[in-house]
């Protein structure tokens, strides 16, 4: 297993090199030699984990560009880079880095595999730790948890020759193996052990994450848990495990921990570097991160008469001889939910994760997002609505744009830009002090009242 050797930090879309050039450029950080050569390799492959770098050449150096991806990327070498989203980069403050990690911890919440994050630590902000060392942490808090609680025990078949009787006499190896030592007894028996699968898994996840910590707490409190499981074996077949585990009620507290260790053990995906070299990563598509993360609050705080679809594609552009093609498929589709309204869309939301700044000519607007909205109107709305495009908040970026862009001279398709606060210190009542939310609080005919 790798060791920690370096630690480099980054924003989305900065720009990495290890030359002497790139160490006298303000715009890129340094990594070395070894680990530009890995990602470039990467970079230069057909494989699907080439998608988060680019190969650029600034100030006549050739670096590397991280793309839309936040996260944690390994080298073989022992290089840790933790990259960050941009919205934190273009905000004031000398916190921006801690700002970050918290935002992009409470967006991660919305994953499925994340839900177990605890996202209002104080430790976060006062240690300034990075991301890797956030999910440890984290990790090692469940096990020590479920340590305190008791590791739970199961029976396990045992085959030994004893000398003296206990469980079942094997008749057949007692002949072959105590045909001269008759004072000894071949049997089977059952063992209340805690060398049962859940164990054996948290034992490996352990000694996993041992190697990649560069905390001086995560590393004691790393031990000490190893120490715990002394007599328990790791897994040798972890596929098997985790399909042998029975999680009954009595077990209810392993839950956490036994998420985590998958997550672990599958290399800390979504995205994994795995291959060859051993080494993985942790990154997350900020695009889908963030659509699902306006999802998620969007659908808490709905009225109850309209219901949200994400990813709909029951529309398409064009029809071919009866046949749809080019499905449009706006991230959030907002439709009356009762009767006699089932069915009927009542607006259509797009999320962007791009900067959007209020003072640029056009505010920095995509002709193509235009475009795309165009078409989602006319097909999801039949060219009458509202539509909505919706952009993470920064310090440029804080109020929506006052007008709305109409798409006829009548106004009857309109398309508001709004933003959306992803900071992890915003109150819902913060982020829902949208136009959008007084648009989804009524209907077109009548006032709903909260």
């Amino acid at each position: 297993m790798s060791v920690v050797k370096q630690q480099t930090t980054v924003f989305e879309f900065g720009y990495l090199g290890w030359c002497d050039k790139a160490k006298a450029s303000e715009k890129i950080k340094v990594i070395s030699e070894g680990a530009f050569n890995y990602l470039k390799g990467l970079c230069l492959c057909d494989e699907s984990e080439s998608r988060f770098l680019q190969l650029k050449s600034i100030d006549s150096c050739e670096v590397l560009q991280v793309k839309n991806y936040a996260g944690v990327v390994f080298t073989p070498d022992g290089t840790q880079i933790e990259v960050l989203p941009k919205i934190a980069k273009v905000n004031n403050g000398s916190e921006s880095k801690v700002d970050a990690r918290a935002s992009l911890l409470m967006m991660l919440k919305v994953l499925k595999r994340f839900r177990y994050l605890q996202t209002n630590s104080a430790q976060l902000a006062k240690n300034n730790m990075p991301l890797l060392e956030v999910f440890i942490s984290q990790f090692l808090a469940t096990v020590n948890t479920l340590i305190k609680r008791g590791l739970r025990s199961d029976y396990v078949r045992e085959q030994d020759n004893l000398a003296f009787l206990k469980g079942k006499l094997l008749v057949g190896k007692q002949l072959r193996h105590n045909a001269i030592n008759k004072h000894k007894f071949y049997v089977e028996y059952d063992e209340f052990l805690q060398d049962r699968p859940a164990n054996r898994l948290i034992h490996s996840a352990l000694r996993k994450v041992n190697g990649y910590s560069k905390s001086a707490d995560n590393q004691k409190l790393g031990r000490e848990l190893l120490f715990a499981f002394a007599d328990i074996p790791v897994s040798k077949n972890i596929s098997n495990d985790f399909a042998r585990l029975k999680l009954d009620r009595s077990m209810s507290h392993y839950e956490s921990s036994l998420a985590w260790t998958r997550l672990i053990l599958d290399g800390f995906s979504p995205l994994t570097l795995q291959g060859k070299t051993n080494a993985f990563s942790l990154l997350f598509p900020m695009e889908s991160v963030f659509e699902r993360y306006v999802a998620s609050i969007l659908n808490k705080y709905l009225p109850t008469y309209l219901s949200l679809t994400t990813q709909a594609s029951s529309k398409s552009l064009v029809v071919h001889n009866k046949a749809k093609h080019f499905r449009l498929k706006p991230d959030l589709l907002i439709q009356h939910a009762l009767a006699p309204k089932k069915g009927i869309n009542h607006c259509v939301l797009d999320t962007k994760w791009k900067l959007v700044k209020q003072d640029k000519s056009a505010y920095g607007l995509s002709q193509s997002d235009f475009y795309q909205m165009f078409a989602y109107g006319h097909k999801y709305l039949n060219g009458a609505g509202e539509l909505f495009l919706i952009y993470p908040a920064h310090d440029d970026f804080k109020e929506p744009i006052e007008h709305s862009f109409d798409f006829d001279d009548e106004a009857k398709l309109k398309l508001w830009v709004v933003p959306f606060d992803i900071s992890a210190d915003a109150s819902d009542e913060r982020r829902l002090k949208l136009p959008m939310f007084a648009y989804l609080k009524q209907d077109k005919n009548e006032r709903i009242d909260d």
